[in-house]
């Protein structure tokens, strides 16, 4: 056997020994998905807002059962961000060519009525068990100001003092019915 091949059967034997197993001392081998890819901003951004959209406003709570001495009070108004995010949908904010197009929003003022209020019957809910929906509607009014600025062919700057868009926004949420046990062991 000549010293060449001895040499390469040497390497191939050690490059072997250091890649087998599955942890090694810097942790597990990915070939070549261990090497780190950038991820825009832009996306980060996006999955970030919507698992916070998920977390605070896209799910039904479940709350304890309505007595005698509690009233049917439904909950709190909808938040100013939640407001916000919606009307974010409606018009894009971000974005824009600066020095070529940008778009700003300025005095925003939020009224918030409460148009809906009221409870269903009990019945059972499928993974729920016997409850009652709470109805609770809000009609969101935003007054805005808005400003555009185009920076070409012509330069020049639009105004809309008296912006107005009214986002409707359904806080419905259930109540459990009957004498509930809520406690650790609980069974549902």
């Amino acid at each position: 056997m000549s010293i060449s091949k001895a040499a390469f059967l040497t390497l191939t034997a050690t490059l072997a020994a250091c890649t087998m197993g599955c942890v090694t001392a810097q942790g597990p081998y990915l070939g070549a998905f261990g090497i780190p890819i950038p991820v825009s901003p832009y996306f980060q951004d996006q999955l970030e807002d919507r698992h916070w959209v998920h977390e605070r406003y896209d799910r039904v709570p479940i709350l304890g059962p309505l007595t005698e001495d509690t009233p049917e009070i439904g909950m709190d108004p909808p938040s100013d961000d939640q407001i916000w995010r919606k009307f974010s949908k409606i018009h894009r904010i971000e974005g824009g060519f600066p020095f070529l197009y940008e778009k700003q929003i300025n005095d925003v003022r939020i009224v918030k009525e409460k148009i809906a209020d009221y409870v269903d019957p009990p019945r059972v809910y499928p993974l729920i068990g016997p409850a009652q929906l709470h109805h609770v509607n809000w009609k969101c009014t935003v007054y805005y100001s808005e400003k555009k600025r185009v920076g070409w062919p012509i330069p020049h700057t639009l105004r809309d003092d008296d912006g107005q868009e009214v986002i409707y926004i359904d806080n419905s949420h259930f109540h459990m019915v009957g004498n509930v046990d809520t406690g650790a062991g609980a069974n549902f």
